[in-house]
């Protein structure tokens, strides 16, 4: 594994893991219609999280990386915004995580 990537996929697996919190905690909340869309995006980004280090960790093509870096920034900033718009703690936290994984993604896709 290239030393370049060690803290992008540290970073996306931080983010994929907070998105799987947000998810199960947004379950249990009382208006699950008004946590559709945060679950549906925490889904989604800590998927492409995963993905996108588990592709670094291959040392995949690095033009590969690179659209997988820039593919997941964009779903990991979407998601963060969306949960920034909820108070919930986990969903605070998890847009903290998912803003610092899109940060990361940016770098390694430039």
């Amino acid at each position: 594994m290239l030393d370049e990537y060690k803290k992008c996929i540290e970073t996306c697996y931080l983010c994929a893991v907070a998105c799987d919190n947000c998810a199960a905690s947004c379950l249990e909340e009382e208006s699950l219609e008004m946590m559709r869309t945060c679950i549906k995006l925490d889904i989604q980004c800590a998927n492409i999280c995963r993905f996108a280090a588990q592709s670094m960790t291959l040392n995949s093509d690095s033009t590969y990386v690179q659209e997988l870096c820039r593919l997941c920034a964009d779903v990991c900033q979407k998601c963060g915004d969306e949960c920034a718009t909820h108070e919930h703690e986990h969903c605070q936290d998890c847009s903290r995580a998912c803003h610092r994984c899109a940060e990361q993604c940016r770098k390694m896709a430039a």
